[in-house]
C-alpha cells in the first residue's frame, strides 16, 4: 500500500510511541530517574495555576494540565452510573477546571500515550442511553442530561463553543472514558493509579526516543492518528492515516504468515498465541471413470465449475453409482463432495428426461447454496437447461407446492418435510417417486443421536413407499465430513447394505495454520489494561475479527450459543462505528437460526455472492455452505466436540489458498484443557455416531405414521425390525382382513404428532412495535424463539438482541406467546436471575445396581423454571438489579435418578467436600459414557449460586438426577434400561483418566449449560464408587479445603413408587 513521505514519517513516529506504551509496566522499581521536559511536567501538573503563559509556550501549556483534571473528573462520573461520559459534557466541566478550552489533540495525545487506558472514540447517539429509569428525576441536577428511555430523541445541551465543525447531526456522539476496573473502590487510589500509569508512560517513552529525535514530537506526530472521525460527517473532516487505508481485495491480501508476524508486533498482543500448527499444502490425486462423461456434461462443469478433471474420491463414488450402489464418501471439508451426485444426476436426466432426484440437507442455507450451484451446472449444460429444479421446505408457500409437485425434476428439501408433508401425501407424489433415480444425504455426520433415529425410521418409510410404487431401484448417497465408521452410520441409517465406503480424499488443500489463541486473565492482566468490558475472549475475537478484515482477510466468527452471537454482532457495530468504518460494518452481517425467512435469504444472498468481509454465525453455518471464500475461521470457545472444532476449521481455505483456523479459548475448564493439551485437538480420536434403530418408542411412532401412508402387515418387518408384530398388536389397530391402521388418537395426521428433532414446538413471536403511532407504522415480526429461550430472553425491560441491534422488551403475553419490543440502541445488556428446580415427584420403577445394595429409580420429574428479575450489565459491571414478576415455566418429563448413599453423604460433609461439586461432576460423567446423552439433561450447578457467600434458603437433594430434554422425549427410559452398565463404565473412565481436574473424557460436558466451573474429579469418584458399593478407604480421603459459600445439598428423600412396582433386576 502506497503512503505519502508525510504519512510515513507519521506511523514511524506512531510505531515508536507504541512500542514504548507497551513495554512491561512490572519493572516499574527497576526504573532510573529520568529528568523529564517542562512540557511532560506541565502535562501532568496539578489544575492549580490560573496565570497566563507566553506565547511560546502556550501551545505546551493547553496540554499540560490536562491529565489529573479529566483523571479527576472521569473518577467522578464513573461513580455516578446516571451520568453518561460525552465529551462535551466532560469537555465543559475539564475546561471549568482549566479555565480555558481543552483541544482534541491534546485528549488525542493522552490517547496515543495510554491507549490501552483512555478510550475517545465516536459511538451511535443512542447509544449513550443508559438505566436513567431506576434513577429519580426529582433527585437528578437540573443541568444533568437525560440518558432515559424515556427520550425518543435525545438532546444533549452542549455549550456552543464545545460543538465541533461538522458534527451537528447527533447520529454519534464522541465520548471519553477511562479504564474503570482497577483493583479499588476508592476512587482516590483509582485516580492515584491512573497517575502512576501516566508517569510510567512518559518514562517509557523518553527511553524509547531514539537520539537526535525529541519525545514530544513523536507524541504529537502519533497523536493525529487517534483524533477521532464522526462517522455522520466524514466529510467534514480531513481523513487520517488510519482512516484512510483501503481493503485490498481477496486477491491481493497478505499471506497468513505475513499477518501472524504483523499480529506479533501490535501493541495489543501479549503472547495471546499459545500454541501454533502449520499443516502443508496437499496436492490433488486425480481419479479416472470407467465411463467418460458426455460431452455436454464435460462441457458443464468446465463453464460453471472450471472442472476438467475430477479428483480420485470424486470419480471412484461416480464409478460406484454407475454400478448401482449405495455410496458414502467421508473426505475433509471442501472437498468437493456435492460433485459426486451432481454428475450421476446430469446422466440420468441425459438418458430419461422424466427421471427425479430428490436432495436432502440439514439446513435451509445449505439447501439455498447447492441449488444455487446445480442450476449453474444445468443451465451449462446442452439439452438440460430445461431442467426445473426447486426448493421444497416450510418456507415453500401452499400455492406453489402442486406446481413443484408437477413439473420439478429435482426437489430441496429436509427430512422435516419429507415426514410431515410428503410421505403423509404420497398420494400426490407417486409420478414422481416412480421415475425417482437418485437420493443425496449431505452432511450425514448430522444425523445421529434422537434425530437420527427419527431420520432412521423416516428413510425406512420411504424405502417402504417407492417399492409399493414399484421403484426398488433408487440409489442412495451420502456424504459427509471425515468421521469414524461412516459405512456402518450410513447402513444403520438407511437401513441398506450395499454400501460403497469412500474416504481416501483426493482434493488439494492449501496451507492452513492452527492457533490456539489463549486470552490474558483480567486477573493477570495490568489493571490498567483490563478495561471495563474490553477484556476477554470477546474482546479478543472481535480484535481479532477487525484486525484480519482490514487487511482484506474473508472471517467467519462461530459463537456457540445465539446471544453470544448477537453481543459479537453488537460489539463489531459499536467499534467499527466508533472508528469510522462503516464501510467495513456494511460488509459484516449475523448468521444464526430464528431469523424471517426475508432476513435469511438476503444474508445467504450477500454471503454467497462474495460482497461480505466478515459473518458472525452460530452452528448454522458450520455445515457445507459455500459463503464465498473464507480466508479465517475464529471460533469463540472450543465448540461441542473435536468432530465440531474439525468441521468448522474445516470451512476456511475453500480455494486451496493459505487459510488460518483460531480457537480463542474461554476461561472455562474444557477450553483451558486443550489450551494445556493442543495435541488432543489434532489426535483426539472422533467418536462414533450413534443412531438406536431398535428403540420401541421411536419404532411405534414411525409406524403410527406408515400405517397411515399405506396400512401395515407384518411383512414390513424387512423395514420395521422385529418388533413390527408386537408393536402393532399393542399400540394399532387391525382390521378384518389382517392389515394395520393408526390408532385413532393419531388421526386424521399422525406425522404431526411425533416431533422428530424432540424438541417442544411451542415458539414465542416477537413483534418489533417501534413505529407502531407513526405515519405508515406499523408492526414487524422480527423471529421467532422457542419456549426453552423465550423464558431467558424475554421478560419486561429485558434487552433483546437481534442481527447485533438491541431492543428493549415492553410487553411479554405468555398466553398468546407474543413479546412486543421497540428499537433502543442501549450500552447496556440484560441477563436473568432465575433458578430452575428439577425434581423427582413419582417412581415408576426401580432397578438394581449390580452388586449393589442401591438402586436406580425411573418415573416422574418436574423443572420449574423462574425467571424473578434481571441485571443490567455494562461490560463487566453491573449497572441495576431488577425485579420482575413473570409466571414459572413448568415442565413435566421423564427422567431417572441415583440417590446419593446416607453414609457416603456423612463422610463427605465430614472430609467438607462440596457436594454440588460432586454430584454436578458424577451426572456428566455418566452422560459421557451414554451414546444418547445429547438429547439427556441434568441439573448443571452455578458457581454463583453454589458459592454464595450468603446462605441460600433453596437447597437442593443429594440426587444425581437426568431427564428428557424434550416432553416428548424417550431417552431416559433407555438411558434407565442401561443405568447400571454406565455407570460402571463412567466409574472406570474416571478413575483411569489421567487428567487431573477433569476434563471431557471424564467429568466435563462441552455442553454444561453452567461451563463445568463446578466441578470436582475426587468427589465424582466417590459418589461413582459408592453408588457400585466399591471399597472406599475413608482415612485414605483428603480433608478437602477448596469449597466456598454455603452448602446447598442435603440428604435425598425416598420418592414414593406408584403402587404394584417391583425391582427389576440389573
Amino acid at each position: 500500500m502506497k503512503r505519502s513521505a508525510g504519512s510515513t514519517t507519521r506511523a514511524s513516529k506512531r510505531q515508536k510511541v507504541s512500542s514504548a506504551t507497551s513495554t512491561n509496566r512490572n519493572q516499574d522499581k527497576e526504573k532510573e530517574t529520568l529528568e523529564w521536559p517542562e512540557y511532560f511536567h506541565d502535562l501532568f501538573k496539578v489544575c492549580q495555576s490560573n496565570q497566563l503563559v507566553s506565547s511560546d509556550s502556550f501551545r505546551v501549556f493547553m496540554s499540560l494540565q490536562i491529565f489529573k483534571a479529566l483523571n479527576t473528573v472521569l473518577a467522578f462520573v464513573s461513580s455516578h452510573r446516571h451520568l453518561a461520559t460525552t465529551f462535551p459534557m466532560i469537555r465543559s466541566s475539564v475546561e471549568g477546571l482549566l479555565k480555558r478550552p481543552l483541544e482534541l489533540s491534546k485528549v488525542a495525545e493522552l490517547k496515543a500515550l495510554l491507549p490501552d487506558v483512555v478510550e475517545f472514540a465516536y459511538i451511535p447517539h443512542s447509544d449513550l442511553r443508559i438505566h436513567g429509569e431506576t434513577v429519580s428525576q426529582q433527585n437528578k441536577r437540573s443541568n444533568s442530561p437525560d440518558f432515559t428511555l424515556h427520550s425518543q430523541s435525545l438532546a444533549i445541551d452542549t455549550p456552543s463553543g464545545s460543538r465541533l465543525p461538522g458534527h451537528e447531526e447527533e447520529e454519534h456522539v464522541l465520548v471519553l472514558e477511562f479504564a474503570e476496573n482497577f483493583r479499588t473502590t476508592k476512587s482516590g487510589n483509582l485516580v492515584d493509579k491512573r497517575n502512576q500509569r501516566f508517569k510510567d508512560a512518559i518514562d517509557e517513552l523518553m527511553k524509547a526516543t531514539p537520539e537526535g529525535e525529541v519525545s514530544m514530537d513523536l507524541l504529537q506526530a502519533a497523536a493525529r492518528d487517534h483524533i477521532p472521525v464522526n462517522p455522520s460527517a466524514k466529510k467534514a473532516l480531513p481523513a487520517t492515516d488510519s482512516q484512510s487505508l483501503i481493503i485490498p481485495e481477496p486477491k491481493d491480501r497478505p499471506s497468513i504468515d505475513d499477518i501472524l508476524l504483523e499480529i506479533q508486533k501490535q501493541q495489543w498482543y501479549k503472547n495471546q498465541i499459545a500454541d501454533r500448527r502449520t499443516f502443508k499444502e496437499k496436492v490433488a490425486i486425480e481419479g479416472l471413470l470407467a465411463e467418460p462423461l458426455s460431452h455436454t456434461i464435460q462441457q458443464a462443469l468446465q463453464e460453471s465449475r472450471n472442472i476438467t478433471s475430477l479428483y480420485h474420491h470424486q470419480a471412484a463414488a461416480i464409478n460406484a453409482i454407475a454400478q448401482r450402489k449405495h455410496v458414502i464418501v467421508s473426505t475433509s471439508t471442501a472437498s468437493g463432495k456435492s460433485v459426486i451426485y451432481q454428475v450421476p444426476l446430469l446422466k440420468f436426466l441425459e438418458d430419461n428426461s422424466d427421471a427425479t432426484a430428490i436432495f436432502i440437507y440439514p439446513t435451509k442455507a445449505l439447501a439455498q447454496d447447492q441449488r444455487t450451484a446445480l442450476e449453474q451446472l444445468l443451465l451449462a449444460c446442452p439439452g438440460l437447461q430445461h431442467v426445473k429444479v426447486a426448493t421444497y421446505d416450510g418456507d415453500t408457500p401452499q400455492d406453489h407446492r402442486r406446481t413443484i409437485r408437477e413439473t420439478a425434476s429435482v426437489i430441496f428439501t429436509n427430512f422435516d418435510m419429507l415426514h410431515a408433508s410428503i410421505l403423509p401425501h404420497e398420494e400426490l407424489w407417486r409420478t414422481f417417486i416412480k421415475n425417482l433415480k437418485l437420493v443425496a444425504v449431505d452432511e450425514l455426520h448430522y444425523y445421529s443421536n434422537l434425530y437420527g433415529s427419527h431420520v432412521a425410521q423416516i428413510i425406512r418409510r420411504f424405502r417402504r413407499i417407492c417399492a409399493a410404487v414399484g421403484n426398488q431401484r433408487v440409489i442412495f448417497v451420502s456424504c459427509s465430513a471425515t468421521i469414524s465408521k461412516p459405512s456402518q452410520h450410513m447402513k444403520r441409517l438407511f437401513g441398506v447394505e450395499d454400501v460403497e465406503e469412500i474416504v481416501e480424499d483426493g482434493a488439494p488443500s492449501g496451507k492452513k495454520d492452527y492457533l490456539v489463541w489463549d486470552p490474558p486473565s483480567i486477573k493477570d492482566m495490568d489493571p490498567g489494561v483490563a478495561k471495563l468490558g474490553q477484556s476477554g475472549p470477546m474482546c479478543e475475537a472481535i480484535n481479532l475479527v477487525i484486525f484480519l478484515m482490514m487487511r482484506g482477510v474473508r472471517v467467519i466468527l462461530f459463537c456457540k450459543i445465539r446471544k453470544a452471537c448477537e453481543l459479537a454482532m453488537k460489539a463489531l457495530r459499536q467499534r467499527l462505528s466508533a472508528e469510522g468504518r462503516l464501510d467495513v460494518l456494511a460488509k459484516v452481517m449475523p448468521y444464526r437460526g430464528g431469523y424471517s425467512q426475508e432476513d435469511r435469504r438476503r444474508i445467504e444472498h450477500e454471503a454467497f455472492s462474495g460482497h461480505l468481509l466478515g459473518i458472525v454465525a452460530t452452528n448454522a453455518l458450520e455445515l457445507g455452505v459455500d459463503i464465498g471464500v473464507l480466508d479465517a475461521v475464529i471460533m469463540l470457545g472450543f465448540p461441542f466436540g473435536i468432530a465440531n472444532f474439525r468441521q468448522q476449521a474445516g470451512r476456511a481455505g475453500r480455494r486451496s489458498r493459505d487459510s488460518l483456523a483460531v480457537l480463542v479459548a474461554e476461561d472455562l475448564p474444557i477450553d483451558r484443557n486443550y489450551v494445556e493439551s493442543p495435541d488432543k485437538l489434532y489426535n483426539q480420536p472422533m467418536d462414533d455416531l450413534t443412531v438406536d434403530i431398535e428403540s420401541k418408542v421411536i419404532i411405534e411412532a414411525h409406524l403410527q405414521c406408515a400405517a397411515h401412508e399405506m396400512p401395515l402387515s407384518k411383512d414390513d418387518a424387512v423395514y420395521f425390525g422385529a418388533t413390527l408384530g408386537e408393536l402393532c398388536d399393542s399400540k394399532l389397530r387391525k382390521d378384518k382382513d389382517g392389515w394395520y391402521h393408526p390408532h385413532p388418537k393419531f388421526l386424521p395426521y399422525p406425522a404431526k404428532h411425533i416431533s422428530i428433532r424432540g424438541a417442544d414446538d411451542d415458539k414465542y413471536t416477537i413483534i418489533d412495535i417501534t413505529k407502531v403511532g407513526l405515519p405508515n407504522g406499523a408492526p414487524r415480526i422480527i423471529e421467532e424463539i422457542e419456549l426453552s429461550r423465550a423464558i431467558f430472553e424475554l421478560y419486561e425491560g429485558g434487552v433483546f438482541m437481534h442481527q447485533g441491534l438491541t431492543f428493549i422488551v415492553k410487553e411479554v403475553s405468555h398466553d398468546s406467546k407474543v413479546a412486543r419490543l421497540v428499537r433502543a440502541d442501549v450500552n447496556w445488556t440484560t441477563k436473568p436471575r432465575d433458578y430452575r428446580n428439577v425434581d423427582a415427584m413419582q417412581t415408576h420403577r426401580i432397578k438394581e445396581i449390580p452388586r449393589s445394595p442401591h438402586r436406580a429409580y425411573f418415573g416422574r420429574v418436574d423443572v420449574t423454571t423462574v425467571v424473578f428479575g434481571f441485571r443490567k450489565i455494562r461490560g463487566n459491571k453491573v449497572l441495576d438489579i431488577v425485579d420482575v414478576d413473570t409466571p414459572p415455566y413448568e415442565r413435566q418429563v421423564t427422567g431417572f435418578w441415583f440417590d446419593v448413599p446416607k453414609d457416603l453423604f456423612g463422610l463427605m460433609k465430614e472430609k467438607h467436600f462440596n457436594l454440588a461439586e460432586a454430584i454436578h461432576s458424577a451426572s456428566h460423567a455418566w452422560m459421557n459414557r451414554f451414546a444418547l446423552s445429547p438429547d439427556l439433561r441434568t441439573e448443571c450447578k452455578a458457581a454463583e449460586k453454589e458459592y454464595n457467600k450468603e446462605e441460600s434458603q433453596r437447597k437442593r437433594p443429594a440426587r444425581l438426577i437426568l431427564y428428557d430434554a424434550s416432553r416428548k422425549g424417550s431417552v431416559s427410559a433407555q438411558a434407565f434400561d442401561h443405568s447400571g452398565e454406565v455407570l460402571r463404565q463412567a466409574h472406570d473412565t474416571v478413575e483411569t483418566c489421567p487428567c487431573k481436574d477433569g476434563c471431557d473424557k471424564c467429568i466435563h460436558s462441552a455442553t454444561c449449560s453452567e461451563g463445568n466451573v463446578v466441578a470436582s474429579k475426587i468427589g465424582a469418584l466417590l459418589i461413582l464408587k459408592a453408588l457400585l458399593n466399591l471399597d472406599i478407604d475413608a482415612n485414605s480421603i483428603a480433608t478437602q479445603f477448596g469449597s466456598q459459600g454455603f452448602e446447598t445439598i442435603v440428604e435425598a428423600t425416598y420418592i414414593r413408587p406408584l403402587d404394584g412396582v417391583r425391582v427389576e433386576l440389573g
